[in-house]
């Protein structure tokens, strides 16, 4: 299991797709000291964003298996109405904590292990995913959250793919 997760981690790194995402220049560009969050990285970086919801998927990682899964959450969000819960997305190479953006209370803590794909969707540009393995059970699990650009949805996709890197140095 180890294995698997190690190479869904370096696919993630490697990933052509991950590698061409268009950082145009229209947009705003990321901080000049993007490139020295290492450190900060290790000690955790905060996004706030949406909890879109959950659903179960098939495959531990894969463009193929993440789009249909968030379309899902994306389309059973909508029909709900209700209003989505705003949570913090803390990311480090321990893995991702998330918190309730109001209450500070601790949602769940995703071991970096667990984790085995992450995403920006192509279709919904403003959502950022991963597919996790649950801790209860062996089932897998596909979590996505509302971004408040496209941007962003890269950044934290961006920063878990180097949290990765650092954690299977």
């Amino acid at each position: 299991m180890m294995d698997t997760l190690k190479s869904a981690g370096r696919a993630i790194i490697r990933s052509p797709s991950f590698a061409k995402q268009s950082w145009s220049s229209k947009h705003k560009k990321l901080p000049e000291n993007w490139t020295d969050t290492r450190e900060t990285l290790l000690e955790g970086m905060l996004f706030n964003l949406k909890y879109l919801g959950m659903t179960l998927v098939e495959q531990p990682k894969g463009e193929e298996m993440s789009a249909p899964a968030v379309k899902r959450i994306v389309t059973t969000a909508k029909a709900s109405g209700k209003k989505l819960r705003k949570v913090t997305l803390k990311v480090s190479p321990r893995g991702i904590i998330l918190y309730d953006a109001l209450s500070s209370e601790l949602i769940e803590n995703v071991s970096i292990y667990r984790i085995s794909y992450c995403t920006a969707d192509k279709v919904h540009d403003k959502v950022f995913a991963y597919i996790v393995q649950s801790s209860l059970n062996e089932t897998l699990e596909c979590h996505a959250f509302l971004c408040t650009k496209r941007k962003v949805a890269q950044a934290v996709t961006f920063t878990v793919a180097q949290a990765f890197r650092i954690a299977f140095e």
